[in-house]
C-alpha cells in the first residue's frame, strides 16, 4: 500500500487526482492533434518543366500557405510532358495537372478519361513553333514533304504541325514523324538526327538562343491558338471546390505578377529550369500567363483540334470535346 507524506488523506486525494487529469489532458491533446495531422488531405500536383505558374508557387511556397487553413498539403510530381500527366490523373495517382496544352485533354478523353477543366490561359500561338537548322533548304511549310520532324504526340505542338501541314497542302502520311518527349526532340534536332523540329517554351527560346535555329511557322496566321489548360480529376472537382478555388485564385494572383514582373520572374525561373535568365525572359514573353475560368464558348478550339486528328488517324476515336466537365471557380 501507498503511503502519502504530508497533508490530510484528502488533501493527497485531491492532489492526486488533479495530477491524473492534467496528465488525461495531455493526452487528449496529444491524441486531438495526431488525429489532425493524419485528417489532413493531401493534393497531388502534376507539373511540367514549362508549367511557369505553377513551378513559381511550388518553389515560393505559397500556395501551401493558401491551403494550410483548409488542411490540405500538397505533394508535387514532375511529367515529361502533357499525355503522360493526365493519364496519372486518369489512373488516380495525381489529382490535379497544371498545366498542358490544349491538345492534351483531346488524346485522354480518347483514351476515356474522366477529367474536368478547372482553369485556362488565353492563347499564346507565338510560344510553339516549327524549327529548322539555319542553313536547311526547307524554305516552306511544302518543303516539309517527305522530311523526318520530331514532335511530342499529343502536345501542342503536334496539332500546329497537322495545322502547317494541312495549309500547305500536305497529310501527316507525307511527313516521317518521329514522337520524341521535348529533351530527346531537342538532340535529335541539333545533332541533325530529324531536319525540323516542332517546340514549345521556354524548349523553343532556348534552342533559338543556343543553335541559331530558324522559325519556319509558329501558331500565327490561324494555324493554332495555343492555349493551356489546368485539369483535375472529375471526382476530385466535384468535392474539393473549395481547395480549387484556392488554386485558381494563385494561378490568376502569379500569372498577373509575372507579366508585371518579366525580370524577376526571368531570374526565378532561370534557376528552376538551367536556362539563362535572358532566354527565360524571351520565352515569357510569348506566354499571356492570362489565367481565366474556362467556358463552353471558349472550348471551340478543342473540337476542331479533335476532328483535324481523327481525320488523320492520329485519334483512334471520335471525340466530343464538350462531354467534358468544366468547374467553374467562385469569385470573390
Amino acid at each position: 500500500m501507498t503511503r502519502f507524506l504530508g497533508g490530510s488523506r484528502q488533501q493527497r486525494l485531491l492532489v492526486f487526482a488533479r495530477r491524473s487529469i492534467l496528465m488525461m489532458g495531455v493526452a487528449l491533446l496529444g491524441a486531438l492533434a495526431t488525429s489532425r495531422a493524419d485528417a489532413a488531405e493531401t493534393l497531388r500536383i502534376g507539373y511540367q518543366k514549362s508549367s511557369t505558374l505553377i513551378a513559381l508557387l511550388k518553389t515560393n511556397g505559397e500556395l501551401e500557405k493558401a491551403l494550410a487553413p483548409l488542411d490540405i498539403k500538397v505533394s508535387w510530381h514532375e511529367f515529361s510532358s502533357g499525355l503522360p500527366l493526365l493519364e496519372a490523373i486518369n489512373i488516380g495517382s495525381i489529382d490535379f495537372g497544371a498545366d498542358v496544352a490544349d491538345t492534351v485533354p483531346v488524346f485522354a478523353q480518347a483514351a476515356g478519361a474522366r477529367l474536368a477543366y478547372v482553369a485556362e490561359e488565353a492563347a499564346s500561338p507565338s510560344a510553339q513553333a516549327i524549327l529548322v537548322a539555319t542553313a536547311s533548304p526547307v524554305r516552306t511549310l511544302a518543303d516539309l514533304k517527305g522530311k523526318k520532324i520530331a514532335v511530342t504526340k499529343g502536345a501542342g505542338s503536334h496539332y500546329l504541325l497537322l495545322s502547317a501541314l494541312a495549309k500547305a497542302g500536305l497529310a501527316f502520311k507525307d511527313i516521317t514523324p518521329a514522337y520524341l518527349p521535348p529533351a530527346d526532340g531537342r538532340t535529335a534536332f541539333v545533332s541533325n538526327n530529324v531536319e525540323a523540329w516542332v517546340a514549345w517554351d521556354p524548349f523553343l527560346s532556348s534552342t533559338i538562343r543556343q543553335s541559331g535555329a530558324r522559325v519556319l511557322a509558329d501558331g500565327s496566321d490561324g494555324l493554332a491558338s495555343y492555349k493551356r489548360y489546368y485539369l483535375a480529376s472529375a471526382d476530385y472537382a466535384a468535392k474539393h471546390g473549395d481547395a480549387l478555388n484556392v488554386i485558381y485564385g494563385k494561378l490568376v494572383e502569379t500569372g498577373k505578377w509575372v507579366k508585371a514582373n518579366p525580370a524577376a520572374a526571368a531570374s526565378q525561373l532561370a534557376a528552376l529550369w538551367g536556362i539563362d535568365a535572358a532566354t527565360v525572359e524571351e520565352a515569357n514573353s510569348h506566354r499571356s500567363y492570362q489565367v481565366g475560368a474556362v467556358t463552353a464558348a471558349g472550348l471551340v478550339e478543342q473540337q476542331k483540334i479533335a476532328d483535324a486528328f481523327l481525320a488523320e488517324r492520329v485519334l483512334p476515336v471520335k471525340v466530343d470535346t464538350s462531354a467534358l466537365a468544366i468547374w467553374t471557380p467562385k469569385v470573390p
